[in-house]
């Protein structure tokens, strides 16, 4: 089966990768006609197309319409990258003719203190850098990462995603190890106590993020390892400056948090880090990168250095 690049290329177009990805997401040939304003007969010869220069069949057609089978859902995800590689060159060339000299595209995590002190750090050391920052949910940032949307994404490194289906697929690299703090106002009494374990602060009011949280299940389990029912909390939020603002404005709460945003609190003033035993490990921080789309560009490799960096100062 004569597949290579060269081959490709000379059987392949722009639209035939177009169709694959509309045919995929509209599910029948009449969707896809519809949203590309083509003929079914036009939609079925260039599938037909495409099938012929694969060598092979990439999807099951029924009465309800068409499948990808497993080669059809590889072929459509390596579409959907050229794809969207392609729609980027025009924003990347907009920004450099604005007068950027480079541009990076980082998916991150909304509560973190580590990602806006490494762009600062990055900026310094590549003055005219354009940075994208994308916030949300990491397999979600994950799946704009392999769909060709990011160049990067940062985030905890978990079990689920390194048995994940995606693994294949990503490069990952550990940057910054993490783990559970609890804060309190300086004015807390708390503050001066020694020997705190978490079974001592069961009774206290709580600000924690939401339950699917890495931060919120690590704080159920430091309360369970000890033998005791995890608190509700008095405040469930995940803005860190919702966090702070509470924290500063009632001295009788406490808060979890995970160490860089602890960290940078506490530098802001006015809240201070009770020490709390046993200690409690959260997922590593890394660097996702897509496997096998080439060497690392020179903004991705500086991003990563200056995360190092700021996750140990």
């Amino acid at each position: 089966m004569a597949t290579g690049t060269d081959y490709l290329l000379r059987r392949l177009r722009l639209r035939h990768l177009e169709l694959l990805v509309t045919l995929a997401d509209a599910g029948t040939v009449r969707g896809a006609a519809g949203r590309l304003s083509l003929s079914q007969p036009a939609i079925s010869k260039m599938l037909g197309e495409i099938e012929e220069a694969l060598g092979a069949r990439l999807f099951e057609r029924s009465h309800q319409g068409v499948q990808p089978n497993a080669l059809g859902t590889a072929a459509i995800y390596r579409a959907r990258v050229v794809l969207s590689e392609l729609g980027r060159i025009g924003d990347d060339l907009g920004a450099l003719l604005r007068g950027a000299t480079a541009v990076l595209r980082v998916g991150a995590p909304s509560v973190t203190a580590t990602v806006p002190a490494a762009i600062v750090q990055l900026r310094a050391r590549m003055p005219g850098t354009s940075v994208r920052i994308t916030e949300g949910p990491v397999r979600e940032l994950i799946r704009r990462l392999l769909d060709g949307e990011l160049d990067c994404v940062f985030g905890a490194i978990t079990p689920e995603l390194m048995a994940g289906d995606e693994l294949p697929l990503l490069q990952s690299e550990v940057l910054v190890e993490d783990r559970l703090c609890v804060l309190a106002a300086a004015s807390n009494p708390l503050v001066r106590r020694r020997g705190l374990r978490w079974a001592d602060l069961r009774a206290a009011d709580w600000v924690a993020p939401p339950k699917q949280t890495l931060v919120r299940q690590g704080f159920m389990t430091a309360f369970a390892n000890e033998g005791v029912d995890p608190p509700e909390p008095a405040i469930e939020v995940m803005s860190s400056v919702t966090i702070g603002a509470v924290l500063r404005m009632d001295p009788s709460l406490l808060c979890a948090v995970r160490f860089d945003q602890a960290r940078d609190e506490v530098a802001r003033g006015d809240v201070r880090r009770l020490r709390v035993e046993p200690a409690v490990a959260l997922p590593s921080l890394g660097l996702f990168t897509r496997r096998g789309a080439g060497p690392q560009p020179a903004t991705v490799q500086a991003f990563a250095r200056a995360v190092r960096r700021a996750g140990a100062g």
